[in-house]
Formats: C-alpha cells, sequence, structure tokens
C-alpha cells in the first residue's frame, strides 16, 4: 500500500534534512550572505528615489546630492554582486556534497540488503534511482538554495521597507498576496503526483533498456525486436503522457502567479498617484514603492518556480529513500572461524522464497570434513538454493545450518563466505585487468602465485597470449564465455580455501579442457569439503555422497553405485543421459 502524498512528502523532507543538517555551517553562511546581498539590492531603489526627489524642477537639479546617491548604488550593487557569486559557490558545493553522500550510502546500502530485494527489483531501475534520480534531486536542492533562501529573505526586508514608506500602498501589496500562495499550493499539489510517475516511468524505461543490450544476442537470435520495440514503445508512452502533463502544471505555475504580480504592481502604481498630490507621497517614493512591488512578487514567482522544481526533486528522493528505508539483512555476529577442517551440519531446515509456497523442508545432512558432496536434481528443486543457504545470501526459516559445531549465524558472514571457494556457472567479472579480477580473494599475490594457480586451471594458454597479459584491460565483448569461466576457476585455484562450491563450474568449457580442469578440481578438492551442484551426470561418479533433490527434499543420497542398484530416481536420471551408450 503506498504512503499519502503529502505524508510521504513530509518523511521524505525530514530525511532530507537530516543529510542538509551535516553541513548546517554551509547553510548558515549561505543564508548570511542571502541577507547581505538582498539588503543591499533592496536598498538601492531608496538611493535611486532619493536621486529623483533631488530634481526639483527645471534647472533646480542638486548635481552633487544625485552623485553622492548614484556612486553609492554602484558600491552597494557590487557588493550585493560578489555576495550573490560566493553564495553560490557555497550552495553548488554543499548540494553536491549532498547527492555524494546519498549516491555513496545507497552503494553501501545495496550490499548491505537482502538479496531477496534485488531479486524483486530489477538491475536498471535500481540504476536509475542512485543516477538519474540523485541528479534531479541535485538539481532541485541547488535552485532551491540559490533561489528559495533568497525569496524568502526579499520578502520579509521588502515589507520592512515598504511599510517604512507608505502604510496604505503596503496593507494593498500585502492583502493580495494570498492569492499569489492560492495558484501556487492548487498547482504543485498536483504536480507531485506527476513527477513520482514520470520517475517511476523512466526507471522502468531504464531497466527494459539495460535488459535488451544485455540480451541482444537472443533478442536476435530469437526475433524478439519486434516485441521488443512494442514494450519499449509503450513504456516511453507512458513516460511521455505523465512527463508532459508534470510539464504542463510545473509551466502555468510561472504565468499564473506573473499575472496575480502584474494586478498588485498596477494597483500599486494607481493608488500611489493619487497619492502624489496630497504630499503623502513623492514621485521618488512612489518609484521605490513601485520598485518594491516588483521585487516584493518576484520571489514569489521563484519560489512557485522553486516548489514546481522542488516536487520534481521530492518525487526523486522518495524513490531513493525507499531504497535506503528497506531493510537491510540482519545484523552480523562477530564470530570468526580458525583451522576450518570442513565439517558441516544441517539439521531441519527450512526454507522458501515465496512463504505461501515451500520450497525446502526438514533437509537434513551430516558433513565430514574432506566429503565430496554432489548435488544432483531436476530444474527447480533447490540445488542453487542449498547453495545460497550454505553462503547465507538467504537466511534459513527454520532449523540449523554449522560449520565444525558454529551455527552459521553465530559467525560474520566475511567469515563464513571466507572459508569457502566458489564458481558459479553465471560468470561476473568487473572492469580492471586480468589480474584485477583473479586477484579478487588474495589482493596481495605475487605475479608467480597467480601464474601457477592460471596453469593449474588451465588459463595461462590464453591469458599469455592477451595483448598485455596479466595487465590487459578487460572490457565487455573481450573474452568468451568459456575463457570468463576459466579465470573465474583460476580466483578459486589462487585462494585455496578450505571448502568449495562449484555450481557447474565448467558448463561453458570444451570438454577437452574440462576432463583437464576436472583433474585439477579432483587434486585441489583432496582433502577439502565440497558442494558440487551438477547436470552432467558423469562428471560426479567419484562424490563421496550423491545427494538426489526434488521439489526442495533429498528423495535419495548414497555414492553412485549405491543409487543405481537402487534403481530409483537417480538410476533413471542417469541412464537418460547415456541411453544411447
Amino acid at each position: 500500500m503506498k504512503k499519502p502524498v503529502k505524508k510521504a512528502d513530509v518523511q521524505v523532507l525530514k530525511r532530507l534534512g537530516g543529510h542538509i543538517g551535516k553541513y548546517w555551517g554551509f547553510l548558515a553562511l549561505s543564508i548570511l550572505l542571502a541577507t547581505i546581498s538582498v539588503i543591499l539590492q533592496l536598498y538601492v531603489p531608496i538611493l535611486f528615489g532619493d536621486a529623483i526627489d533631488e530634481i526639483v524642477a527645471a534647472g533646480q537639479v542638486h548635481f552633487d546630492r544625485m552623485w553622492y546617491y548614484l556612486y553609492r548604488v554602484v558600491i552597494f550593487a557590487s557588493v550585493s554582486a560578489l555576495a550573490v557569486w560566493v553564495m553560490n559557490l557555497i550552495n553548488n558545493r554543499m548540494t553536491y556534497r549532498i547527492v555524494q553522500d546519498i549516491r555513496s550510502q545507497a552503494i553501501r546500502h545495496i550490499q548491505k540488503i537482502p538479496l531477496s530485494y534485488l531479486d524483486r527489483h530489477s538491475s536498471g531501475d535500481i540504476v536509475s534511482r542512485i543516477i538519474a534520480d540523485t541528479s534531479t534531486l541535485s538539481d532541485g536542492l541547488l535552485l532551491g538554495f540559490t533561489q528559495l533562501f533568497s525569496g524568502i529573505v526579499t520578502i520579509v526586508a521588502t515589507l520592512f521597507f515598504m511599510f517604512s514608506k507608505n502604510l496604505l500602498v503596503s496593507l494593498m501589496v500585502v492583502l493580495l498576496t494570498p492569492v499569489s500562495f492560492f495558484v501556487a499550493r492548487f498547482i504543485a499539489s498536483r504536480s507531485f503526483t506527476m513527477f513520482r510517475r514520470q520517475s517511476e516511468a523512466r526507471g522502468k524505461q531504464t531497466a527494459l533498456i539495460n535488459e535488451m543490450i544485455d540480451g541482444q544476442k537472443v533478442v536476435r537470435a530469437f526475433g524478439y525486436e519486434k516485441t521488443s520495440s512494442e514494450r519499449f514503445r509503450e513504456i516511453n508512452g507512458e513516460l511521455q503522457k505523465y512527463s508532459q502533463q508534470a510539464v504542463f502544471y510545473s509551466s502555468i505555475t510561472n504565468p499564473s502567479t506573473r499575472f496575480v504580480n502584474s494586478v498588485v504592481y498596477a494597483g500599486v502604481a494607481l493608488v500611489g498617484t493619487l497619492l502624489i498630490p496630497g504630499g503623502s507621497l513623492t514621485v521618488g517614493g512612489l518609484s521605490v514603492l513601485l520598485s518594491y512591488a516588483n521585487q516584493y512578487m518576484k520571489p514569489f514567482n521563484d519560489i512557485s518556480s522553486v516548489v514546481t522544481e522542488m516536487q520534481n526533486a521530492l518525487a526523486c528522493a522518495s524513490r531513493i529513500f525507499d531504497l535506503l528505508e528497506e531493510k537491510p539483512e540482519t545484523p552480523d555476529e562477530k564470530g570468526t572461524l580458525s583451522d576450518v577442517e570442513g565439517r558441516v551440519e544441517i539439521e531441519n531446515v527450512a526454507f522458501s522464497y515465496d512463504k505461501e509456497r515451500p520450497l525446502i523442508e526438514n533437509l537434513n545432512l551430516s558433513v565430514k570434513p574432506g566429503m565430496r558432496i554432489a548435488i544432483v536434481g531436476p530444474t527447480g528443486c533447490g540445488k542453487t538454493t542449498f547453495i545460497n543457504l550454505l553462503m547465507r545470501f538467504y537466511d534459513v526459516d527454520q532449523g540449523q545450518i554449522s560449520i565444525d559445531g558454529h551455527p552459521i549465524r553465530s559467525l560474520s558472514r566475511h567469515a563464513l563466505r571466507g572459508s569457502y571457494g566458489m564458481v558459479l556457472q553465471d560468470t561476473w567479472l568487473k572492469s580492471g585487468t586480468v589480474r584485477d579480477n583473479i586477484c579478487f580473494g588474495k589482493p596481495d599475490a605475487t605475479d608467480e602465485e597467480i601464474i601457477a594457480a592460471a596453469k593449474e586451471a588451465h588459463s595461462w594458454e590464453f591469458i599469455k597470449r592477451l595483448p598485455k597479459g596479466l595487465n590487459t584491460e578487460l572490457h565487455e565483448g573481450g573474452l568468451s564465455e568459456g575463457q570468463k569461466q576459466l579465470l573465474c576457476i583460476t580466483r578459486v585455484m589462487l585462494c585455496l580455501p578450505p571448502m568449495l562450491i562449484l555450481d557447474e563450474a565448467t558448463s561453458s568449457i570444451d570438454t577437452r579442457t574440462e576432463l583437464l580442469i576436472q583433474k585439477a578440481f579432483d587434486k585441489l578438492m583432496e582433502g577439502r569439503t565440497s558442494f558440487v551442484v551438477a547436470h552432467r551426470l558423469s562428471t560426479i561418479r567419484s562424490a563421496s555422497l550423491i545427494l538426489v533433490m526434488k521439489d526442495g527434499k533429498i528423495i535419495e543420497q548414497g555414492t553412485h553405485e549405491e543409487l543405481l542398484a537402487q534403481g530409483g530416481f537417480y538410476s533413471t536420471l542417469y541412464n537418460s543421459q547415456f541411453e544411447e551408450n
């Protein structure tokens, strides 16, 4: 259920205020400079008015007094301009530091939130929140800091100067002021919703573009171009509709308030002209009041623009804060592991992604140090989920998993995951050199250690053929899927972890290289507890124990020979792969 707009607006402002409060020194200095610049600007019309009143009649002009006032105008205007320049520098620095803090916090938070959040949201939408929405927020904040403070100070100071000149005209201006507020509020109340929907549509569009670019080969291979274009056209139409509505409401704010301001200005001119013959107001005084009427109403135009822009900024900020408010993973304990033997106990474990659809129920397993556990079963039976629970990417709903007698909930995630070496079917390489990608788990590794690991993983042959060897910068499309997987295997070979998890670790590698790597894995797994997820059952014949999973349960377990002798599900599965032979 979505939060009411007004309540959400207030909550977003509070969160934003917390970030702004860190830079209260900059904020105070900005307000001080805004006050100085505004007061000096507002004193200039008084000097002009006094200079005008020195023109008494034809041939009766007090030039010395008039030049005295004009010199002061130049000085005050110059100091005011300098104050505005410094204020803008401060506002820029403050704004971009705030946005930098929010982006940094968002990146750190992504590394703490449960993987279930990332499963529910597309990567494109999350990227849009961190980049596009924060950019819009920075624009809104910069406009707000630059114009909001100056506008408020201008209104207050102008009222003071106006009342000091003429009470009647000033009261008339003040009484007409609420009209601008009502117009601006009417429009702003409708613009927030449109800007929020615009941001959401932009997030969906970014996600779709990201998805289509990453999967362009699949799109073309299956003739999905037309369908993807139609999906894009639909989302693009949504974005166009909400953007047009948001821009429409924001664009009528300024003309509407300007119309009200023109009415006020005309009223001041009319009333002031009628007061001059009676002597209660001079020509110079009227020029001052007209200038103040214009100055007084101008901030309402600026503030109405700021309000519109801030509605857009707040809509984007609410999406960012939705991400930041996502509850992080359960807090880490401080337990550590040393001299890991590799004894794993799984007791009465239950887990499900959707609480209404149980996946793993009453899972029990006792693994002795050095055992090689193979996990097989049909797609969706819970093999990868089992691995996710071992690594504590997800926490179990019931039961307990222990390593060497230590419940994994009592260990820090870093300590737990540091005891495993993991190679997945899906490869992941970061921007950087080949060396950077191999040394994830051992940043201080020497070139000799890296080369030795690469030779064990049979990746050295292609690495040494790269333009700069280990120093070659990796980029999208630079390596084949098999080469990427070999680099991931090299990472594990370099770290020599006490336990191993191999999830279809050789799925993208040719048969000859797979046989060589299998020998290297056999050597690596000697004396190490290992969990191997495999679809090709020929690769797990030598496993100490084979777990056959179906519908989240272990339905059979034993060695390869024992399971074949039973003639059960494993036997059927194995024989189906070798029917021709």
